[in-house]
């Protein structure tokens, strides 16, 4: 079978591997489609900890090709998402539930082989069956969706709240998608207006736009928050982008007594006045993959098809892996989530 092994930075071979054989407790899924995130990026430029060479791949869906008799009721011709989260089970925060962050934690396409191959054995339990009706393109991006789940839940939204998301990447717009589901006024802020057009149809109230190293946000934007927020702030802020000074802009925008969520990574330093913290009694909170929130992602995706196909804005064949990703390094054009079509779905 064909499989596409990141070798080097900005380096991709196809290759010929053997097919797995089905192991007790996995099943063979026939992978359909993989979408790519910021992390492949990262991993595709060799600026990630997991190191080279690696079959990338962790968002994705398929179909099983072979399984044994299971406790889940998996079969043959099942269509499927997987979890590619690996984690340990044993270390505090594993024990305390808290497995997002196992201290040992893998992923499948990251710290180890993915779905950037036709077939793949992945266990039983990592397998998620995908709501009727909905396309595994779409299926393929249950795990951003977790994610962005993920830091909702963390800032403990409630109906009526506003809640205001910095960045209308796909995380944002997914995290904007579930608030409003939730019942949660949203307000979305970008740099892009095409983002802040799909923020709209994602669900958003409102939308601001912010411009580099202008004041944010501006007078009218500011006075239009206090209509909102009733001049207290939003109660609930997730920061989606990384950039440091939006998550100094979430601490001093965010209501007393207020939630801030980053989800947005990066290894830059952010300078947030120290009293403002503990002055509103902030709840600074951190958010990072998700407790297997996979098949509510899905569950999510399928209420929300029409939006989850706009967030769909690029479709490359395996085999142009290459151009994929160096559209995501260029930004020559606006680029939500860049879907791959296997061999299987071209057949």
């Amino acid at each position: 079978m064909l499989s596409a092994l990141t070798v080097a930075k900005e380096s991709i071979r196809y290759e010929d591997i053997p097919e797995p054989a089905l192991e007790p407790g996995h099943a063979l899924v026939r992978v359909h489609n993989v979408t790519l995130c910021g992390t492949d990026l990262h991993i595709w430029e060799d600026d990630y900890p997991a190191g080279l060479p690696v079959i990338q791949g962790h968002e994705f869906a398929g179909i099983v090709e072979a399984v044994e008799a299971n406790g889940a009721g998996i079969r043959a011709g099942d269509p499927v998402a997987v979890s590619p989260m690996v984690y340990c089970g044993k270390c505090r925060p594993c024990r305390l539930g808290r497995f997002n962050v196992c201290e040992n934690i893998g992923c499948i396409g990251c710290y180890s082989d993915g779905a950037l191959v036709e077939l793949v054995s992945v266990p039983v339990e990592k397998l998620c069956p995908v709501p009727d009706g909905l396309d595994l393109d779409l299926a393929a991006m249950a795990e951003p969706a977790s994610i962005a789940m993920q830091a909702v839940n963390r800032g403990r939204p409630s109906p009526g709240e506003t809640a205001l998301v910095l960045g209308s990447g796909p995380i944002g717009l997914l995290a904007t998608l579930y608030l409003t589901d939730l019942g949660v006024r949203v307000v979305c802020a970008d740099t892009d207006p095409d983002r802040l057009e799909l923020a709209a149809a994602f669900g958003a109230a409102d939308t601001l736009l912010v411009t580099p190293g202008a004041e944010f946000p501006g007078t009218d934007q500011a006075a239009g928050l206090d209509m909102l927020t009733d001049s207290s702030g939003p109660e609930l802020i997730i920061e989606a982008t990384g950039v440091p000074s939006s998550l100094e802009n979430a601490v001093r925008l965010v209501a007393s007594a207020g939630r801030v969520v980053q989800v947005g990574i990066s290894a830059r330093t952010a300078s947030v006045p120290m009293n403002a913290i503990p002055f509103k009694e902030i709840d600074l909170l951190g958010s990072r993959n998700s407790l297997n929130l996979i098949p509510a992602g899905l569950e999510l995706l399928a209420r929300h098809r029409d939006q989850a196909r706009a967030l769909l804005t690029h479709r490359f064949a395996f085999g142009d892996l290459q151009q994929a990703f160096e559209l995501m390094r260029s930004r020559t054009e606006p680029v939500g989530k860049i879907v791959v079509d296997m061999p299987a779905v071209m057949a």
